[in-house]
């Protein structure tokens, strides 16, 4: 099997098991499953009850890797995070306890209402997938995946993500509410018991990490990286923007445009890949003036008109493939 047809064919059969719990949000599972195939992270957005949790164990039951999970509270400590060397006395040494990060999928559960302090013990294991705990760093497991959600109301007693923590996010979503026939269907699904009590995995975590490796091999040419490139800058030559788009966020945007490449079943990059990427991977990395982020959907409307402005490379891509 082809590597392009590997990576196809474990996402459709997550996806298909997903959703089995899952009613619509067909686009969110597509992006979360890219994230995962991308070896990125991913931060869900909305107000309780909209089945971001759901989503992200289903996810976990669907594969067959580990899955942990941690509530964010005020008063977590790193150490709660990372783990902790502790005194054996029956040994007469320390040793080490791994905290709830040494998973494959770790779902951090309402992530801005932990300190900065806490946040940050995240970083290092988001960046580099690796803890460092009194000196000595341990490499985390892989695949590893941060799928942390938060709530956009009730911001009393929370914690913004400071900018430096969003760009370590592959992409940013919303679950947003169903409408009236998933709603039905919701009721009728759960009406008797949870449909993910009996979720069985789709696909083992040998042919995960299989399709994980096998997504750097999807074709992107020197124009669309030009065209990737262009989009990035222009984000930080726009107007009443302070913060744009970073060199991190266009290797985000290149590799997510591969993970979609990939989900249509193709083993190279067209533009409408990266413009279908463009805005989960860039909204969250552009930081507007304070006058500015009043207006309703103002990151959006940058991102659109970035794509708008920024000519795309057709007949360059068509003429190398």
């Amino acid at each position: 099997m082809a590597s392009g047809e590997i990576i196809t064919s474990v996402a459709s059969r997550i996806k298909e098991n997903i959703g089995k719990v899952i009613v619509g949000k067909s686009e969110t599972v597509d992006r979360l499953i890219v994230s995962l195939l991308c070896g990125g992270h991913m931060l869900l957005e909305d107000v309780p009850g909209t089945g971001k949790t759901m989503l992200i164990k289903s996810l976990a039951a669907s594969v067959g890797c580990e899955f942990g999970r941690i509530q964010f509270t005020p008063d977590l400590l790193p150490s709660d995070i990372t783990g902790i060397n502790f005194f054996n006395i029956k040994k007469s040494e320390f040793e080490f306890v791994p905290g709830p990060v040494f998973t494959n999928i770790l779902l951090a559960d309402e992530i801005n209402r932990a300190t900065p302090k806490t946040q940050s013990g995240l970083l290092e294991c988001m960046e580099e997938f690796q803890a460092t705990v009194d000196g000595k760093t341990y490499r985390l497991k892989s695949p590893f995946m941060v799928v942390a959600t938060q709530n956009p109301v009730e911001t009393l007693g929370t914690f913004p993500l400071p900018e430096a923590q969003l760009d370590r996010f592959l992409m940013k979503d919303s679950m947003d509410y169903p409408t009236r026939e998933e709603s039905v269907e919701i009721l009728a699904r759960f009406d008797k018991a949870s449909p993910l009590d009996t979720l069985e995995p789709a696909v083992s975590g040998d042919e995960l990490r299989e399709a994980i490796a096998a997504l750097p091999s999807v074709y992107v040419c020197r124009e669309l990286m030009g065209y990737i490139t262009e989009i990035c800058e222009a984000t930080r030559k726009y107007p009443h923007v302070t913060l744009g788009v970073s060199p991190r966020g266009a290797l985000a945007l290149l590799r997510a445009s591969k993970g979609f490449a990939a989900l249509s079943g193709r083993g190279y990059v067209l533009p409408d890949d990266i413009k279908r990427a463009a805005h989960p991977v860039l909204d969250h990395r552009i930081l507007l003036e304070s006058a500015a982020r009043i207006k309703t959907d103002a990151v959006r409307n940058v991102t659109e008109d970035v794509l708008a402005s920024v000519r795309v490379p057709t007949e360059a891509v068509f003429s190398e493939i």
